[in-house]
């Protein structure tokens, strides 16, 4: 179903949407200020994604954040995104987070026209959203980390992130990096391959926009034919592995102290009863 930008152009209360001669600039945020992470905007770009990969009358997207950050915060130990949600986890609760992890990352896979990845700082949470875009620019300060998951937060980094960084590290590396909690600063980043061009963030966004006018200057077809053919191995591992590793993530989640009361005082009862029989 085809959707247009007056559609949703507004309808997003942490993606400001602007777009010119086909040029869409979506700008991640938290009320005007560096976007904190959390459930509000991990729904929300589901529902951005698909609308405006269902727009036909994008050509390229530019893909940033606002301020001295791409995105943050940084995780501190003790929390995690389930008790952002609720105090307990369910499988509801697992259902409904991992659904939208799941399509975070295939809708924007789904999109087909040049993405342009412009990381206007660092990126503390969810570093690999930039990266899966075809031309990724940085900020000289820009870093980027997966410490919410295994490092600080004691979870699986299975929700696509994991898949991302290997594609773009190497194996060996990618383990390293999720396993230890290692920052990838700028310099790195580039000499790694992760980003294409580093720059002040003054210049970031002059540059990107002037990237996607040279780009749009390509019929549509070529456009949108040479976006699916690039992203195709990415695309293809991500609907292959995300839900199986999605699974382990909740399986390791659920240990003593997740555990919903309920089924807690169910196995205590048992507990009680088999005691009783004895």
């Amino acid at each position: 179903m085809m959707s247009r930008f007056a559609d949703y152009q507004s309808k997003f209360s942490e993606i400001r949407m602007e777009r010119t001669d086909g040029i869409l600039q979506m700008t991640l945020h938290s009320g005007g200020q560096p976007l904190r992470w959390g459930p509000t905007i991990q729904s929300e770009l589901v529902d951005a994604f698909t609308q405006v990969g269902a727009d036909r009358d994008n050509r390229i997207i530019i893909l940033t954040g606002i301020g001295n950050e791409f995105s943050g915060p940084r995780a501190e130990p003790g929390k995690s995104f389930y008790r952002e949600v609720s105090h307990h986890i369910t499988a509801d609760l697992l259902d409904r987070t991992h659904w939208n992890a799941h399509r975070v990352m295939t809708r924007m896979l789904d999109i087909e026209v040049p993405m342009i990845g412009v990381v206007n700082g660092p990126a503390m949470r969810h570093s690999e959203l930039p990266l899966m875009c075809d031309i990724v620019i940085a900020s000289d300060d820009a870093t980027f980390e997966d410490t919410a998951h295994f490092k600080i937060a004691s979870q699986i980094p299975g929700d696509g992130i994991n898949i991302v960084y290997t594609m773009l590290l190497g194996l060996n590396r990618a383990r390293y990096f999720m396993l230890t909690g290692q920052i990838i600063g700028a310099r790195e980043a580039k000499e790694l391959g992760l980003v294409a061009e580093l720059m002040p963030r003054g210049h970031l966004l002059p540059r990107a926009w002037e990237l996607a006018r040279e780009l749009a200057k390509k019929n549509d077809l070529l456009l949108r034919y040479t976006r699916v053919a690039l992203i195709q191995p990415l695309k293809k591992w991500m609907e292959q592995e995300v839900m199986y590793h999605l699974a382990l993530e909740s399986l390791a989640k659920l240990d003593k102290e997740d555990v919903h009361p309920d089924t807690a005082e169910i196995e205590q009862a048992k507990v009680a009863g088999a005691t009783r029989k004895d």
